[in-house]
This record gives structure tokens, C-alpha cells and sequence, in this order.
């Protein structure tokens, strides 16, 4: 296998997996804050935010691909394909079970908000959770990118 399909499977995967993470996170949600309008219409706004959170892990793996991208070239070394796809592997495996599990929470503070309790905050708390591993996975991203430049 030549290293610069190693490197595309491995960006492949960052973005693929991490768009399904987000498109399954908000889902969730947005089933979640349909039932909830049937009871509690005036709490749109709030089910909005909160629908849309599980959505940011796929613009992670996005961005990750952006923060690659310089090193996708013809003569790549194996070693800086193997760390791309590596990067690629990590940040989607963590973008699509993290923004799974957002949408899981906010889905819970939807249903709250739905039922006339005034969670909207500490559900936007706790939803950040999830959240950070998936910036974790970004950052760790970076970092592996900024080793290949050097």
C-alpha cells in the first residue's frame, strides 16, 4: 500500500466517522425536542441549542482534516502516513461516540425542559463533557500534525 492511501483512509475515517457521530447526536435531539414541543412550544429556543450540540464533533473532524491537510502530498513517508491515519482513527472514533452520547444528554435536558423543569443550563453543563474528549481528540491533532512539519 502506498503511505498517501494510508494517510486518506486515515482522513476518511476522522471526517466519515465523525459526521455520523454528529448526524446520529442530532437525531437524537431533534426526535427528542419533537416530542418535547408537544408539550412545551414556547422552549424552541432552547431545543435548538441544544439539538445542534451533537453537531460540532463533525466540524471537529472536519477541521482535523484541515490541520493535515498540508501533509497529503505525493512523497509521503510512511511514518507521516501512519501518524496521520492514526490522528484520523482517533478523532473519529471519539467524535462518533462522543456526539452520540452528547446527544443522549441533551435529549434528557430536552425531555426536562419539555416537562416544564428549568434544566436548559445545567444541561448545556453537562453536555460539555462529551464534548471535551472530542476536543482532546482535536488537540491531540494538532500536536500530531505540528511533529510532522518538524
Amino acid at each position: 500500500m502506498q503511505p498517501i492511501v494510508l494517510a486518506y483512509i486515515g482522513v476518511g475515517l476522522m471526517v466519515g466517522l465523525a459526521g455520523i457521530g454528529s448526524s446520529i447526536g442530532v437525531t437524537i435531539t431533534g426526535n427528542a425536542s419533537i416530542g418535547a414541543m408537544k408539550k412545551n412550544p414556547d422552549a424552541f429556543g432552547n431545543y435548538m441549542v441544544l439539538s445542534a450540540l451533537p453537531g460540532t464533533q463533525g466540524l471537529y473532524g472536519f477541521l482535523g482534516y484541515f490541520l493535515l491537510a498540508q501533509y497529503l502530498v505525493a512523497d509521503i513517508t510512511m511514518f507521516q502516513a501512519s501518524a496521520i491515519f492514526g490522528a484520523g482513527l482517533a478523532l473519529g472514533a471519539v467524535g462518533l461516540l462522543s456526539a452520540i452520547r452528547q446527544g443522549q444528554v441533551c435529549a434528557s435536558g430536552i425531555a426536562g425542559i419539555g416537562a416544564g423543569y428549568d434544566v436548559f443550563g445545567k444541561t448545556l453543563i453537562l453536555a460539555v463533557f462529551p464534548e471535551l474528549y472530542a476536543i482532546v481528540s482535536l488537540a491531540a491533532t494538532f500536536l500530531i500534525g505540528q511533529t510532522l512539519g518538524a
